[in-house]
C-alpha cells in the first residue's frame, strides 16, 4: 500500500431502531434515539472507556456502509432545497462521498459490560442498525463549539415539525411495543414529526399515499391528512416478545 493510501477498520458497530434508510434523522439530535456502541473483542479492554465519563457528548466516525459502493458525484441532490436542486459534495453532509465517512455528535449514556465485550450507551442517534463503528472521540465545547459560527441552511426551508396523530384502534398495540421499547412513543413523534417524505412532496397537506417505516423490529405505516402525519398501521415484522 502507497503512503497516499490506507486502510481503517471498523473498531466495533452500533445497534440503533432504524432499520432502514428511509425516515431516519438527517442530523444526529432531531430525535431521542439510543443507539448501543458494541467493540470487537480484541478492544474490550475496559481501559480504553478510561475518562470517558467526563464528558457528557462525543463524537462517532462512522462509514456510510449501505452506499459506500454506489460511488459518488461531484454534486448531489439536497434535501433542504426541495430534493432536486444540488450543492457541491463538500458543502453537504451528503452519504454519497468519495470517502463514505460520516460523522455525529451524541450524549455518552456510559458504558457497561456484556457476554464478551463493552458496550457504549449513546443517544440522538442518526444512524443505521448496524453501521461500523471507526472511532470514538470526546467533543470537547472549548474546542469544537464555535461561538461565531454561521451557515445558510435555515434559508433552504426549516425542518418540518408536523403534529403526528395514531389511528385510535392502534392504541393497544402501541401499549405491548411500550413494554419492550418504553421511548418508542417519543421516537415515532421525533422521527415522523420530521416528514420523512421526499422534500417535494412536502407541499403536499393531503398525501393518501401509505408511507412505510421500520423503528426497532415494528413496521409502520403512515399518511399525511390535512397537515398532520397520521399513523394508520403498526405492526410487529415479527412475534413481540414482552
Amino acid at each position: 500500500m502507497s503512503a497516499n493510501q490506507f486502510s481503517v477498520s471498523p473498531i466495533g458497530h452500533i445497534k440503533t431502531p432504524f432499520k432502514q434508510k428511509f425516515a431516519i434523522p438527517r442530523q444526529p439530535n432531531l430525535a431521542k434515539a439510543k443507539g448501543a456502541i458494541f467493540l470487537r473483542e480484541d478492544l474490550s479492554d475496559p481501559v480504553v472507556f478510561k475518562g470517558l465519563e467526563g464528558f457528557t457528548h462525543l463524537w462517532l466516525l462512522f462509514v456510510f456502509h449501505q452506499t459506500k459502493d454506489n460511488g459518488w458525484k461531484p454534486a448531489v441532490k439536497a434535501p433542504r432545497l426541495g430534493g432536486n436542486q444540488t450543492m457541491g459534495v463538500f458543502a453537504s453532509r451528503s452519504t454519497h462521498r468519495p470517502n463514505a465517512i460520516g460523522m455525529s455528535v451524541v450524549k455518552n449514556l456510559g458504558w457497561e459490560k456484556y457476554e464478551s465485550g463493552l458496550q457504549l450507551n449513546v443517544e440522538g442517534v442518526d444512524l443505521l442498525d448496524g453501521t461500523p463503528i471507526v472511532d470514538i472521540k470526546p467533543y470537547v465545547p472549548y474546542a469544537d463549539k464555535v461561538i461565531d459560527a454561521e451557515d445558510n441552511l435555515a434559508s433552504y426551508g426549516a425542518i418540518p415539525k408536523k403534529q403526528v396523530l395514531l389511528e385510535p384502534h392502534l392504541a393497544e398495540l402501541l401499549n405491548v411495543a411500550r413494554k419492550k421499547h418504553p421511548d418508542i412513543d417519543q421516537l415515532l413523534v421525533d422521527v415522523l414529526a420530521q416528514d420523512p417524505r421526499p422534500a417535494y412532496r412536502h407541499k403536499l397537506d393531503n398525501d393518501d399515499k401509505i408511507y412505510r417505516v421500520a423503528l426497532y423490529e415494528y413496521d409502520i405505516g403512515f399518511k399525511v391528512e390535512n397537515g398532520s402525519i397520521k399513523v394508520v398501521d403498526f405492526r410487529p415484522d415479527k412475534p413481540l416478545s414482552v
